[in-house]
């Protein structure tokens, strides 16, 4: 965005309402995908609270709470949304007025005040690897970023996910016209903002800065400045930290209505605005059909990102991710040994199981300092900012999915997550975070946690000895056998791998079997079935005996949402050669506005 200070943008309209208005440096979207991000926004809650992280998890809201335009509307609002939603919570007839490619507040009832969202879809990912494109920001004044190989494909999709940014500058200029013309620009509180970080890969789906970093743009007409952050000023830039979650408090602050005890974030504007908070945080769950669990944290200049998988790569075969030109060439770089090592760290497997990176030195967060001795007091201060937030939410993405769903079975993941018989919370984030660590000194505890009568200890603890590899395997092996058979799939799943990985040939052979009939949509639940095949692919060729009788498994079943058919016959897609499905991960196709460009060359004006 031009207002940010990139001078390659082309954002003339959004430019314009932060020159009368005011921008937050820095803002996170929380989630560094879609329907995260929206799932947090809708609720002002974590989705790691709600079981909500997930993409498409389609788990129930907490008791007692509500969607925020409800409670608008209770309050008297007209509340339109146009037209994307992608929740991964499921909403009430009572959230919306109207959510419609053709809701607007033009609707209204005459002198009915009104909450509106306009969702632009034309630089969704999607747009940036649309062929053929006719290029309007020169590929040549790209900077890529020092986690991108130079290539001519990398700076094309930059470029043109530049153009597409100009495009849904000008429909916001659009919309800011229509409220000029109806009369009612200098009475209408306004937020501009992002989904999420960029499409492209290494942002979308990567929950450190450059997936969660978002622009946003507020103004607050004169006659309404009293409402306004307490630091507003005309054509102003605001250092305080906030996010999305913070969103449904700011909006309900600013009509007057004490936001509930229930939504975690903070009001940074309106009647009831907080002070400043010290931290804001991001989560990663499942991306589409591939499992990681990821926390993030950032004090402003410092990210700290908690990998409770760095046995998997950042770069995880989500099939959809895979079809940008950046994503395939730079994965043939790294294959031929032709990218440097900030190049490199996205592919490498595994991954650090704590990293922390200076923004004011590293802006693209490639130099990890969590083994700097000189930054051990930062490193210490941002994984306590990390783990107070998880027990204060009670971070119920430490279960694996399926379990979460068993375990809040007649009530909701959230209301579940608060009994501590039914997740004994802290318990399992000791283990997990034990478990993630990597030390190899741990194996002890480690050993204990097998005999757990909790199945989410267990799950941890052969989580524990895959991740250390073929030691964790040879000094956790009597322990693994027995969970390769334990009555939770969960536990099953975690042993048979590390025991397919690492275990002599006959329990390589068995353990493959295992994996396999757990892939059996017919037999167990989705949720089981794309744990094992997500751990069936991280084989690689020692999977291959097994490539016939995975043709055979059910591409569907039984799911939260049809979507995941998609999810399971990518997974099977990818592991046996064949073509995937694919359903949208967004908007329709048909929904994206393509808009339309004036031809010739270089930073030209998109109407």
């Amino acid at each position: 965005m031009g207002c940010y200070g990139d001078t390659y943008a082309t954002t003339p309209n959004v430019d314009a309402l932060a020159a009368k208005g005011m921008l937050f440096n820095k803002c996170w979207s929380n989630g560094p995908v879609c329907a995260a991000a929206r799932t947090t926004i809708i609720m002002g809650m974590y989705p790691p609270s709600t079981g909500g992280e997930h993409m498409r998890s389609m788990t129930q809201m907490p008791k007692g709470t509500k969607m925020y335009p409800q409670l608008l509307r209770e309050a008297g609002y007209f509340c339109t949304n146009n037209s994307k939603e992608d929740y991964n919570l499921a909403k009430t007839k009572e959230t919306w007025d109207e959510s419609s490619g053709n809701a607007h507040w033009k609707k209204r009832k005459d002198g009915q005040p009104f909450f509106a969202i306009f969702n632009e879809t034309c630089s969704h990912e999607s747009q940036i690897r649309t062929r053929p494109h006719e290029q309007v920001h020169d590929p040549k004044g790209v900077r890529v970023p020092a986690y991108h190989p130079d290539t001519p494909e990398v700076r094309q999709d930059w470029a043109q996910y530049y153009d597409q940014v100009t495009l849904a500058d000008a429909s916001a200029g659009k919309r800011l016209k229509e409220l000029e013309a109806a009369g009612l620009a200098e009475d209408t509180i306004i937020f501009y903002y992002a989904d999420h970080g960029s499409g492209m890969p290494r942002s979308k789906r990567w929950p450190c800065n450059s997936g969660l970093h978002v622009p946003l743009v507020v103004y607050f007409p004169p006659k309404w400045q009293h409402l306004a952050p307490k630091e507003y000023k005309t054509g102003g830039k605001s250092d305080r930290l906030v996010s999305f979650v913070d969103l449904a408090p700011t909006l309900l602050s600013i009509i007057g209505v004490q936001p509930p005890e229930w939504m975690q974030g903070h009001a940074f504007a309106g009647k009831f605005q907080s002070e400043p908070q010290p931290f804001i945080y991001g989560f990663r769950g499942r991306m589409d059909e591939r499992y990681d669990a990821v926390r993030s944290v950032t004090d402003g200049r410092y990210v700290y990102v908690r990998n409770f998988m760095p046995h998997l790569s950042q770069a995880q075969h989500v099939s959809y991710q895979f079809q940008t030109p950046t994503t395939q060439v730079w994965r043939k770089l790294y294959d031929e040994g032709k990218t440097t090592p900030e190049q490199s760290i996205f592919w490498t497997q595994p991954k650090a199981a704590e990293e922390l990176y200076d923004l004011q030195s590293d802006r693209d967060e490639v130099h990890n300092l969590a083994d700097k001795p000189e930054h051990a007091e930062v490193l210490a201060k941002m994984r306590q900012a990390q783990e107070s937030l998880a027990v204060k939410i009670r971070d119920v993405g430490l279960l694996p999915e399926g379990e979460m769903h068993q375990r809040a079975e007649g009530t909701t993941p959230y209301d579940m997550a608060h009994d501590d018989e039914l997740y004994p919370m802290q318990r399992v984030l000791s283990v997990a975070g034990a478990a993630s660590s990597m030390k190899p000194e741990l194996n002890a505890e480690l050993k204990t946690a097998f005999t757990d009568k909790d199945s989410a200890i267990r799950h941890w603890a052969a989580m524990g000895a895959l991740m250390r590899g073929k030691v964790g395997v040879e000094q956790l092996h009597a322990e693994l056998l027995n969970a390769a058979k334990d009555s939770s799939t969960y536990v099953q799943i975690p042993a048979n791998w590390a025991l397919a990985k690492h275990g002599s040939d006959a329990e390589r052979t068995a353990a493959l079997t295992a994996l396999v009939s757990l892939a059996d949509w017919s037999k167990h639940n989705v949720f089981t079935c794309m744990s094992a095949l997500c751990a069936i692919g991280d084989l690689g060729d020692a999977a291959k005996p097994a490539v016939e009788d995975l043709k055979k498994l059910p591409t569907k079943g039984e799911s939260p949402d049809p979507r995941f058919n998609s999810y399971v016959s990518r997974l099977l897609a990818d592991l046996t050669g064949s073509t995937p499905e694919f359903e949208p991960d967004a908007t329709p196709k048909a929904e994206m506005p393509q808009g339309k460009k004036k031809k010739g060359k270089g930073k030209k004006k998109v109407e």
